[in-house]
């Protein structure tokens, strides 16, 4: 984690100096201050330094990854990764269900963000409990 921290904290200061190198360029060419582009960056500032935030947090709490090693081996990286569902059709489901929001939105029409965004926490709750309930179901011991 800590090279995502610093990766992230990076890009924000970045974005930070940008904000301000654009706020004031566009305020010499234009006599005004063009505060769409200036938002854009500064939100963008905003979310990467949220990021790099959490991952400096979390990096503190966890031992040091073999990412994040210099004496790392590649085969320490070698083992379970994570769980995957290989053949789960809820992903399909959000996907076409955040269409359908989005479409919504796109045309301005409140009773289908309504109905999209419905189906999206249907979809997903359907998602996490996936392995739960019906045949894909784990024998409890």
């Amino acid at each position: 984690m800590k090279t995502e921290w610093r990766l992230f904290l990076i890009i924000a200061g970045f974005l930070l100096a940008a904000t301000f190198v654009y706020g004031f360029w566009t305020n010499g060419q234009l006599g005004h201050v063009e505060w769409i582009g200036t938002v854009a960056l500064a939100l963008s500032f905003l979310l990467c330094l949220m990021c790099g935030g959490f991952f400096w947090f979390v990096s503190r709490r966890i031992d040091l990854r073999p990412e994040d090693r210099p004496d790392a081996e590649i085969s320490d990286g070698a083992g379970e990764i994570g769980f995957f569902s290989p053949g789960s059709y809820w992903p399909f489901g959000i996907a076409l269900a955040a269409t359908v929001a989005g479409l919504g939105l796109v045309f301005w029409q409140l009773w289908l963000v309504a109905v999209g965004m419905v189906a999206v926490i249907l979809t997903a709750c359907g998602l996490l409990f996936e392995y739960y309930t019906g045949t894909r179901r784990t024998a409890e011991h």
